[in-house]
């Protein structure tokens, strides 16, 4: 089984490289063989197994607009001549690259996660690829797999084609011993935290203005980064109000050191399908803060408090009323949890995914997953 198109493992990165980690060691337990391809600026070039996981490194062009192709047109090649069983191949944008895994007689499933062209951070170039790709992700693959069902209703109601929604998951185990609070001078239950790439669809500078507005000593934590967007991250991260840190990416047991101690935390996202970060923090019983967009209602039901990315006096609002009345706080969380638990495990996930490439793998047609 080939798992093609994401950065890579050990996860470093976002939603698709945590994917990939956690399906792939759940694949390797229900009796996959599984190969994760990887690219060579975010895995240690000799690395060949990864948690029991066979591990290829191959070359990319390091651009913003190349690095995904290219590093998903040399890995088909070469899975191509390998002959897997099946693979899953994660971005819409890499369905240009489908018919070389059928020309090797492998069955392909696509994961295409929400709907990139409308991403911020894409140009006129950028949104017309993920437009084709949308286009071509209804016809190449063998199996089209969306992660909320809001993606999945555009897909059918656009292009009549139906798909597998299959979401994230979360495993709230307590951190190992770690070192991110004492390295960043916080005190449990004393920080706010938010978790994302820094990109403009998803709002690190609106929160980092709504903060502002909060009249508070206690410190936002915005743990995140992005490749080609050095000079969006200036923009709000020179002179940010002093209590906001930025400690850049966070991975492994610091990363869940921080969900499990946060006092709330802010999502404020607004394309995508079910963002991993959120679904993290609701397993791990955080209050969270969440911009009211119709995939994230869809996480985070009536579990969470809502604001308007664009509107930042909501945000300030929302993280006031956290502060007031922080009983109200931790009974959100523990709502979040219990959401968490019912509708997003890992290891329903992975039974997900295992019947769909299963099925590819014997010819068979897969049978759609139920809704979280």
């Amino acid at each position: 089984m080939a798992l093609i198109g994401s950065r890579g493992i050990p996860a470093r990165y976002g939603g698709y490289e945590t994917l990939i980690e956690e399906l792939s060691v759940r694949l390797m337990e229900r009796g996959f063989r599984v190969t994760v391809y990887c690219r060579s600026h975010s895995t240690p070039r000799h690395l060949d197994s990864y948690r029991g996981v066979e591990v290829v490194v191959l070359p990319t062009v390091r651009t913003k607009h190349l690095d995904t192709p290219v590093h998903t047109l040399l890995c088909c090649l070469h899975a191509g001549a390998r002959g897997f069983d099946a693979a899953l191949v994660v971005n819409s944008a890499n369905a240009l690259f489908l018919p070389l895994l059928a020309a090797g007689g492998i069955p392909s499933a696509l994961h295409v996660d929400g709907i990139e062209r409308r991403r911020r951070k894409w140009g006129a170039l950028g949104r017309t690829v993920y437009a084709v790709s949308e286009r071509l992700a209804c016809i190449l693959p063998d199996a089209l797999i969306t992660d909320a069902e809001v993606i999945r209703r555009h897909y059918l109601e656009r292009y009549g084609a139906d798909s597998t929604a299959i979401a994230y998951g979360v495993d709230p185990r307590p951190p190992a011993a770690a070192s991110a609070l004492a390295r960043l001078g916080l005190e449990s239950r004393r920080f706010f935290l938010y978790v994302s790439r820094f990109e403009p669809e998803n709002n690190p500078h609106e929160v980092a203005a709504a903060y502002r507005q909060v009249g508070s000593d206690l410190p936002l934590v915005m743990v995140g980064g992005a490749p080609y967007a050095g000079a969006f991250i200036a923009g709000f991260t020179r002179g940010a109000d002093p209590r906001i840190l930025f400690p850049g990416p966070i991975y492994g047991e610091e990363y869940r050191e921080l969900l499990a101690h946060a006092l709330a935390y802010v999502h404020a996202t607004e394309v995508g399908g079910t963002h991993p970060a959120l679904v993290e923090a609701m397993g791990y019983g955080n209050c969270v803060v969440v911009n009211d967009t119709p995939e994230n209602r869809e996480v985070a039901g009536p579990a969470a408090l809502y604001f308007r990315a664009a509107e930042p006096e909501t945000l300030a609002a929302r993280l006031e009323q956290v502060l007031r009345r922080p009983r109200r706080a931790r009974l959100a969380g523990r709502a979040a949890a219990r959401r968490a638990a019912r509708r997003y495990s890992w290891e329903r996930v992975a039974d997900q995914y295992a019947g769909l490439l299963r099925a590819l793998a014997e010819g068979r047609r897969p049978e759609a997953a139920p809704a979280p």
